[in-house]
């Protein structure tokens, strides 16, 4: 059984990604035979929607699931922040790999910034937490919905559709975009997604031989740091359509968990807690329950 099939989106994105994985795995494992099998999700079929209203749960993510379930591939390498807080239980995260910077960016028409925008300037974004955490800032820029893979996103820039769009750094370093970024956002600015720039590798919870092969890949903080996040939200509740943050760093044993809890209108509470990376999921179940009793639970 030296053989795995992996299960990929067949945006640029999701392929670079799962590529990275692949070359991972095969550097440590020479002995095995890996083939992909391009997967189209939900997500990826239905662009003429916010993705708040198509669904909540796995939407990137529920027919590679389904292809695991069948025994047509083994793992999918998934862009951390796209699963569900709650796996379904015959699913397991087998390995984090070490995490890509978290943070968000403007990608800015001509080069602007943040500041650089001029009033009612039209930003997109398809995130209700950029969505939210920009009206914060700006509460005069007009935030519109943007759907799409990357270059899609670049593309609509490029043509004058919007003066500037929000994205992932890790999502544009891996691309070898980031010379498009006119502007880093720190965390406590606009607090990146849940599992930003984390790749999690998923498969059968009862596959041992396929957990095995996987522990190389696995990165002790980044998994802790996703744990925490990930609690954060399952203990808030909601996936897509909820502008939920936050972002764990890790130092010396310990997590220093940053959360948010936005609303639509630019309203949202932030908050913070430290504590031992031993008891991540409870952290980030502590600050959540924190924020809600602080107003967040009014925002939702």
């Amino acid at each position: 059984m030296n053989r795995l099939t992996i299960g990929t989106r067949k945006s640029q994105l999701a392929l670079v990604q799962t590529h990275a994985m692949r070359d991972a795995l095969l550097a440590a494992h020479p002995h095995l035979t890996i083939e992909l099998e391009h997967i189209t999700t939900k997500g990826d079929a239905i662009l003429d929607r916010p993705l708040a209203a198509i669904g909540d749960k796995g939407l990137f993510v529920s027919e590679i699931e389904d292809a695991m379930r069948s025994g047509k591939v083994d793992l999918a390498v998934h862009s951390a922040k796209d699963l569900p807080s709650i796996l379904a239980p015959d699913m397991t995260i087998a390995a984090y790999p070490e995490r890509a910077d978290p943070r968000d960016v403007l990608v800015g028409a001509e080069g602007r910034t943040l500041a650089d925008l001029a009033h009612g300037a039209k930003v997109g974004t398809s995130s209700p937490r950029r969505a939210a955490q920009l009206r914060n800032l700006r509460p005069d820029l007009t935030i519109i919905d943007i759907r799409g893979n990357v270059d899609t996103r670049l593309r609509k820039l490029d043509e004058g559709q919007y003066e500037a769009i929000v994205l992932a750094a890790a999502g544009l370093q891996r691309l070898g975009l980031l010379d498009r970024v006119t502007q880093f956002f720190d965390p406590y600015e606009m607090t990146p997604a849940v599992s930003q720039g984390i790749l999690g590798i998923e498969a059968r919870a009862s596959d041992q031989r396929v957990a095995e092969l996987l522990k190389v890949l696995d990165h002790a903080e980044s998994r802790a740091t996703a744990e925490a996040e990930k609690a954060f939200l399952a203990t808030i509740g909601g996936g897509c359509q909820v502008a939920v943050g936050a972002f764990a760093t890790y130092r010396a044993g310990q997590l220093h968990l940053i959360g948010m809890i936005g609303a639509l209108d630019g309203r949202l509470v932030r908050g913070e807690l430290t504590g031992a990376a031993s008891e991540a999921q409870t952290l980030g179940a502590n600050l959540a329950q924190q924020l809600l009793d602080q107003g967040g639970r009014d925002l939702l």
